[in-house]
């Protein structure tokens, strides 16, 4: 029986609803003038997780503490990208300098095989490495969350995670996106779903509780088993079941030999700025280096913010980057990456050496460099606690809700990251982006990510954590971002709320946000032989500015319902 249900009461939700926003101005302690907090700070994807951070770290957690609770807080309370169903990538960065990157990305089921997603003639069967439970990687958040949590936490195991238990059996008010964002995912949830009852209902309207009792029994096993309260036992029992019933290939032995790895971050400078970042299999590290270090020699400040000149730089350096992203980046347990060779300036210098000022470079001009022998449903948060010590994090399903399906008795849904692979090499996936033979499909082999975690230092300190969703375009929503800051001193909030712009190479069309981008540039770079494309939303960064004055300033996307709050 599905116990997973909606409860509205008017009189509880006004109560909740006071409740938050006492804590809201409660977390206003130590805050400046500016709006700046000297204490902490938590900026992530929904206003319930963000509270949950911040009381961690009153409570006398730590930042990594603060991120542990956050993740499975967004697993409640945001479950188009929040998960434990799926995986994602740290980097972290201690107050005395130390600095880690924790790769906890879903993995190929071991009965995956490279052409499981091509019909009888070999051409991609694009639904099926989409939608269903054929879709789904082995999820690895959970074993993630308790790897850095064994690590670097200061409080118990049960007290990161009793604030998500609680938000799942005793509900939290949907915000009137989310309504919106239920309403429209029903014949889905229904197709993929059958016999099942979660998410599925006729009407919803913002600041309705929402409880979810699977999920937070689910929650409770968690809680008092670790990881084997997830990947052993019940839940086990429940997601293989769950596999049986869909043909989907996950098994208990890819449950129990799932493992996190700590890798080491990939390190490089930008203007005087350290720049700490998330190795491969994801792609966000190396290209976000390659970006900075192409643009590195061109005067962006004094050329202005989104000239044509600064635009027609970026463009041309993300055109390279992403080509070499498609042929020299994958897993580097089964493939071995290029790395230190793609991040070195002098690299970067000469492939920009062959772009043009008087003409827009053709993408079918450009391929991967020669080197000695990688939804926009992701969501991202920045948290830094009292002492200094600071936290990236980037988590995903992959597509909005993931592959669709929930694992019936357990409450939560699945990713879809098999489609981060290379379904067939040189075909592109559900962002566009086309792949090699680096990021073909294996047996327990981590697909390619985007996922850009990043944290700089400017003179040896702390000076901003920052990340975002948006698939493809993370990449070049966090360059972008740092550019805001570094480049053109834009405050924290700024950078994240200024109009973002994208190009990965194929297709050979530069995307931009409605309006932006200023009409003479556009014009201009339109001469020049550049296509543009105008769409909604790009990304939703979360990020955090350590001032200097000493103050966290916090920058959360008013693209979404993110929230920063601080004390």
């Amino acid at each position: 029986m599905q116990t997973n249900k909606s409860h509205f009461t008017s009189l509880r939700a006004v109560m909740l609803a006071a409740v938050f926003l006492s804590s809201c101005v409660g977390g206003q302690i130590g805050k400046n003038n500016s709006g700046e907090y000297k204490n902490g700070m938590v900026v992530s994807a929904h206003p319930s997780a963000s509270k949950v951070g911040l009381d961690i770290m009153k409570k006398g957690g730590n930042a990594v503490d603060a991120a542990v609770a956050v993740q499975f807080a967004l697993a409640v309370v945001y479950p188009n990208a929040g998960n434990i169903g799926g995986g994602g990538f740290m980097v972290y960065r201690s107050a005395d300098g130390e600095v880690a990157a924790l790769d906890f990305r879903e993995k190929a089921p071991g009965k995956a095989f490279r052409d499981m997603y091509l019909d009888a003639a070999g051409n991609p069967i694009t639904d099926k490495s989409l939608y269903g439970h054929l879709a789904a990687g082995v999820p690895g958040s959970v074993d993630g969350m308790v790897q850095a949590h064994s690590k670097y936490g200061k409080l118990t195991w049960a007290e990161v995670v009793q604030p998500a238990l609680n938000l799942a059996r005793n509900g939290f008010p949907i915000t009137e996106n989310q309504a919106r964002e239920f309403a429209g995912q029903q014949s889905s949830f229904k197709k993929y779903n059958p016999g099942k009852t979660y998410y599925i209902k006729d009407k919803w309207a913002a600041g309705e509780l929402w409880v979810q009792e699977d999920l937070a029994n689910t929650l409770e096993l968690i809680r008092d088993k670790g990881r084997e309260g997830f990947y052993a036992g019940t839940v086990a029992d429940h997601i293989v079941a769950e596999m049986q019933s869909g043909g989907g290939l996950i098994s208990k032995e890819d449950l129990k030999n799932y493992h996190a790895v700590w890798r080491e971050p990939i390190v490089g400078t930008y203007r005087d700025h350290k720049v700490i970042t998330v190795p491969p299999p994801s792609s966000g590290g190396i290209a976000l280096l390659q970006l900075l270090n192409s643009v590195e020699p061109f005067p962006l400040k004094r050329w202005g913010y989104n000239s044509d000149s600064t635009v027609q730089v970026m463009v041309e350096a993300e055109r390279r980057v992403y080509a070499d992203r498609a042929s020299h980046l994958g897993d580097p347990d089964f493939y071995k990456v290029p790395q230190k060779y793609l991040i070195l300036p002098v690299y970067s210098k000469f492939r920009m050496s062959n772009f043009n000022w008087d003409k827009a470079t053709l993408s079918t001009d450009i391929k991967a460099g020669e080197v000695p022998k990688e939804s926009e449903e992701t969501t991202h948060f920045s948290i830094v606690d009292r002492a200094g010590n600071a936290v990236s994090i980037t988590t995903t399903i992959n597509g909005s809700y993931g592959s669709k399906v929930f694992v019936k008795g357990a409450g939560f849904l699945l990713n879809n990251e098999m489609d981060d692979f290379s379904v067939k090499p040189g075909s592109p996936n559900m962002y566009g982006l086309l792949g090699g033979e680096a990021n073909a499909v294996q047996p327990n082999k981590r697909m390619l990510s985007a996922m850009t975690p990043t944290i700089l230092e400017k003179e040896g300190k702390l000076f901003m954590v920052v990340g975002t969703p948006g698939g493809s375009t993370i990449i070049t929503s966090v360059f972008q971002t740092i550019l805001n800051v570094v480049d053109f001193d834009k405050s924290m909030q700024a950078a994240v709320t200024a109009k973002r712009f994208h190009h990965q190479w194929f297709p050979d069309e530069v995307v931009m946000e409605r309006k932006g981008l200023d009409s003479m540039t556009v014009v201009r770079l339109t001469q020049k032989g550049y296509k543009f494309k105008e769409r909604g939303a790009i990304g939703r960064v979360d990020a955090i500015l350590k001032t200097k004055w000493g103050y966290y300033e916090g920058g959360a996307d008013p693209r979404g319902d993110d929230t920063k709050l601080g004390w």
